[in-house]
Protein backbone atom coordinates (compact mmCIF):
# COMPACT_ATOMS: atom_id res chain seq x y z
CA UNK A 1 0.00 0.00 0.00
CA UNK A 2 1.34 3.42 -0.94
CA UNK A 3 2.19 6.02 1.67
CA UNK A 4 1.04 9.61 1.30
CA UNK A 5 3.77 12.05 2.33
CA UNK A 6 1.90 15.30 1.84
CA UNK A 7 0.90 17.89 4.42
CA UNK A 8 -1.29 16.78 7.30
CA UNK A 9 -4.92 17.90 7.35
CA UNK A 10 -4.74 18.53 11.10
CA UNK A 11 -3.45 21.61 12.89
CA UNK A 12 -1.31 21.25 16.05
CA UNK A 13 -4.43 22.23 18.00
CA UNK A 14 -6.37 19.33 16.46
CA UNK A 15 -8.51 21.45 14.14
CA UNK A 16 -8.95 20.64 10.47
CA UNK A 17 -7.18 22.38 7.60
CA UNK A 18 -9.28 22.62 4.44
CA UNK A 19 -6.88 21.73 1.62
CA UNK A 20 -7.28 23.74 -1.58
CA UNK A 21 -6.28 20.76 -3.72
CA UNK A 22 -6.26 16.98 -3.56
CA UNK A 23 -3.41 14.53 -3.21
CA UNK A 24 -0.75 14.58 -5.92
CA UNK A 25 1.20 11.75 -7.53
CA UNK A 26 4.58 13.14 -6.44
CA UNK A 27 3.50 13.03 -2.79
CA UNK A 28 3.24 9.24 -2.80
CA UNK A 29 6.01 7.45 -0.92
CA UNK A 30 7.41 3.95 -1.48
CA UNK A 31 7.24 0.80 0.57
CA UNK A 32 10.24 0.33 2.87
CA UNK A 33 13.08 -1.83 1.56
CA UNK A 34 13.84 -4.65 3.98
CA UNK A 35 17.47 -5.58 3.29
CA UNK A 36 18.19 -9.16 4.38
CA UNK A 37 21.29 -11.31 4.70
CA UNK A 38 21.40 -13.47 1.58
CA UNK A 39 22.06 -13.39 -2.13
CA UNK A 40 23.08 -9.94 -3.44
CA UNK A 41 20.10 -8.28 -5.10
CA UNK A 42 19.72 -4.60 -5.96
CA UNK A 43 17.37 -2.42 -7.97
CA UNK A 44 17.87 1.09 -9.37
CA UNK A 45 14.80 3.31 -9.17
CA UNK A 46 14.15 6.80 -10.52
CA UNK A 47 13.39 9.49 -7.96
CA UNK A 48 12.11 13.03 -8.28
CA UNK A 49 14.21 15.25 -10.52
CA UNK A 50 15.54 12.33 -12.56
CA UNK A 51 17.92 11.27 -9.79
CA UNK A 52 18.55 7.63 -8.95
CA UNK A 53 18.29 5.60 -5.77
CA UNK A 54 19.72 2.10 -5.38
CA UNK A 55 17.65 -0.30 -3.27
CA UNK A 56 19.55 -3.23 -1.79
CA UNK A 57 17.29 -6.24 -1.12
CA UNK A 58 19.92 -8.83 -0.24
CA UNK A 59 23.52 -8.52 0.93
CA UNK A 60 26.39 -11.00 1.26
CA UNK A 61 29.41 -8.71 1.71
CA UNK A 62 30.02 -5.51 3.67
CA UNK A 63 32.68 -2.79 3.61
CA UNK A 64 33.95 -2.87 7.20
CA UNK A 65 36.21 -0.18 8.66
CA UNK A 66 38.60 -0.91 11.51
CA UNK A 67 38.55 2.24 13.68
CA UNK A 68 42.02 1.56 15.15
CA UNK A 69 43.88 1.30 11.86
CA UNK A 70 41.42 3.06 9.53
CA UNK A 71 41.69 0.18 7.07
CA UNK A 72 38.61 -0.85 5.08
CA UNK A 73 38.08 -4.49 4.16
CA UNK A 74 35.31 -6.33 2.34
CA UNK A 75 34.05 -9.19 4.49
CA UNK A 76 31.20 -11.71 4.45
CA UNK A 77 28.10 -10.99 6.55
CA UNK A 78 26.81 -14.01 8.46
CA UNK A 79 23.89 -12.82 10.59
CA UNK A 80 22.19 -9.94 12.40
CA UNK A 81 22.97 -9.84 16.14
CA UNK A 82 20.98 -6.79 17.25
CA UNK A 83 18.68 -4.24 15.63
CA UNK A 84 17.33 -1.29 17.61
CA UNK A 85 14.78 -0.42 14.90
CA UNK A 86 12.71 -3.55 15.62
CA UNK A 87 13.56 -6.63 17.75
CA UNK A 88 11.70 -8.79 15.22
CA UNK A 89 14.24 -7.78 12.54
CA UNK A 90 16.91 -9.91 14.29
CA UNK A 91 14.92 -13.11 13.76
CA UNK A 92 14.24 -12.18 10.14
CA UNK A 93 17.90 -11.09 9.49
CA UNK A 94 16.81 -7.62 8.32
CA UNK A 95 19.54 -4.97 8.22
CA UNK A 96 18.93 -1.25 8.82
CA UNK A 97 21.23 1.60 9.79
CA UNK A 98 22.48 1.09 13.35
CA UNK A 99 22.04 -2.68 13.29
CA UNK A 100 24.83 -4.82 14.74
CA UNK A 101 25.89 -7.60 12.38
CA UNK A 102 28.24 -10.55 12.73
CA UNK A 103 30.93 -10.67 10.04
CA UNK A 104 34.04 -12.75 9.44
CA UNK A 105 36.04 -9.88 10.99
CA UNK A 106 33.80 -9.72 14.09
CA UNK A 107 30.82 -7.64 15.22
CA UNK A 108 30.17 -4.42 13.31
CA UNK A 109 27.63 -1.59 13.41
CA UNK A 110 26.00 -0.62 10.10
CA UNK A 111 26.64 3.04 9.18
CA UNK A 112 24.93 3.23 5.77
CA UNK A 113 21.26 2.91 4.85
CA UNK A 114 21.34 -0.21 2.65
CA UNK A 115 17.73 0.15 1.51
CA UNK A 116 18.41 3.66 0.20
CA UNK A 117 22.15 3.87 -0.56
CA UNK A 118 22.66 0.48 -2.21
CA UNK A 119 25.89 -0.22 -0.28
CA UNK A 120 26.63 -1.90 3.00
CA UNK A 121 29.15 -0.01 5.17
CA UNK A 122 29.94 -0.88 8.78
CA UNK A 123 32.41 -0.11 11.59
CA UNK A 124 33.93 -2.77 13.83
CA UNK A 125 32.95 -2.59 17.50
Amino acid sequence: MAKWQGRSRRKPSGGMIRLNRGKKRFEIGREITLTTVGKQDRKIIRTQGGNRKVQLFGVEMANVTDPKTGKITRVKVTTVVENAADPNYVQRNIITKGAIIMTDAGKARVTSRPGQHGVMNAVLI
